[in-house]
């Protein structure tokens, strides 16, 4: 059985950079659907009130398609590389 396609290899170092948050949501959820993996990250952002402070001091904002690096950084600090 391979790997999902969007997944990394085991060698392969998760990278801090801009994500869109669809992209970034399949790396975190390779088996879910698009549509399904952004509502799951969505969902794990907006539960995690000091991560959704910090994300919002960074210009996060509700429907924002493109993650700064710096969005990147905290939301892996909070739920781990994906």
């Amino acid at each position: 059985m391979g790997r999902p396609q969007n997944s990394l290899d085991d060698d392969e170092k998760f990278r801090i950079k801009t994500y869109g948050f669809g992209e970034l949501a399949q790396l975190y959820l390779p088996e879910a659907t698009p549509m399904s993996a952004s509502n799951r990250l969505r969902i794990w952002i907006t539960r995690n009130k000091s991560l959704m402070r910090k994300l919002s001091e960074l210009g996060y904002a509700k429907g924002m398609r493109l993650l700064t690096p710096e969005m990147v950084k905290e939301i892996v600090a909070v739920i781990g590389d994906p």
